[in-house]
């Protein structure tokens, strides 16, 4: 009896023993730094990232805790956010591709005119064509998802109702691609982030801006300007592109289940969470716009025609432009209209 004793107590060691050391292989402590530029009850920061953030945390067990810092409060500027993951300055970001003009010559496909529908499969065909045709261009970091956002309109102080009326305006741009269309198109880009537009439509800097209806309420652009231009059809005249990445060695450094986790909340359902917040923000920007009583303005099928010529030049010479130009373009204009399609 002595010995059976002996010998149940030796078993009931040995199990603690494995369950203690399996619970330690797996709460692997370690705290992540999310960083990016717009405020925390802004759409994004508090319908997606804030989410995702917490699913995280609950699937590792407390094991990843992330600490949000929204608005630049660990410093530097939106164009730098990328960096910021890439040097280890923040351990994950979100941001606007379009920042750092040239970087991600094959992402910036989704920002050519007439590209995008919305917001939703846009960003899971701007994902699957990432991991296809662009995943070089995100070497340097860990990528957790790209999303676009919504159809592109114009908010602005004078009513836009006939492509003349965009002549000399000027308007804020986002990138790269979107500066030059509005260039073609006749207005003077004014190249600046999301944060800095309503400073500069109260002070005259700018006549009107490029930014989807998600993000106007955050900036209260439909307070400060009483026009808004959109585009008949299902393709929007332009989308920003975006992305949430990971600093390289942070993700190598965790534990293989840590990365595992990391891993299962990456990917094309990420992009969908993303564009499907986008578009259901867009709703609710535009509703806000109209009980302001402000201008709605949805140019007709001939017009939007016009502007579509117009812009063409754009796509012509981003696919002049860039190597494989022609082929990226048709890739992700399959892309688009398969997923638009509900694949």
């Amino acid at each position: 009896m002595k010995y059976i004793c002996k010998y149940s107590y030796l078993v009931f060691a040995f199990m603690v023993m494995v369950l203690s050391l399996s619970h330690v292989a797996f709460a692997q402590e370690v705290t992540l730094r999310l960083h990016q530029f717009l405020p925390a009850q802004s759409v994004i920061p508090k319908n997606v990232i804030a989410p995702w953030a917490k699913k995280i945390e609950e699937e590792s067990n407390g094991a990843i805790k992330i600490e949000l810092y929204p608005s630049m409060q660990l410093g530097g500027s939106p164009p730098q956010l990328f960096d910021q993951a890439k040097d280890g300055v923040a351990d994950i970001i979100w941001t606007v591709l379009g920042y750092t003009p040239g970087r991600f010559p094959k992402s910036e496909v989704f920002e050519t005119p007439f590209m995008i529908t919305n917001a939703t499969d846009s960003s899971m065909a701007f994902q699957s064509f990432v991991e296809k045709y662009a995943w070089d261009e995100f070497d340097d970091v860990k990528l957790i998802a790209v999303h676009t956002h919504g159809p592109g309109i114009f908010h602005s102080k004078q009513a836009i109702t006939k492509l003349e009326d965009l002549k000399g305006m000027k308007i804020r741009g986002g990138s790269r691609v979107i500066n030059g269309m509005l260039k073609n198109l006749g207005a003077e880009p004014i190249g600046m982030p999301v944060p800095a537009i309503p400073e500069a439509l109260s002070r005259g800097v700018i006549d009107g801006a490029t930014i989807p209806w998600e993000v106007s309420v955050a900036l209260k652009t439909s307070e400060l300007v009483k026009n808004h231009t959109g585009f008949s059809g299902e393709h929007g005249l332009y989308s920003q592109t975006f992305a949430l990445v990971m600093n390289k060695k942070t993700y190598e450094n965790l534990s293989p289940k840590l990365q595992a986790i990391i891993d299962a909340n990456s990917g094309i359902e990420v992009a969908e969470k993303f564009g499907s917040a986008m578009d259901a923000a867009d709703i609710v920007g535009k509703k806000f716009a109209t009980d302001l009583g402000n201008e709605i303005i949805m140019l007709d099928e001939a017009e939007t025609e016009r502007w579509k010529k117009a812009a063409k030049i754009t796509i012509d010479e981003w696919i002049k432009n860039t190597p494989d130009g022609q082929m990226l373009y048709d890739a992700a204009t399959e892309m688009v209209e398969q997923y638009s399609n509900k694949m």
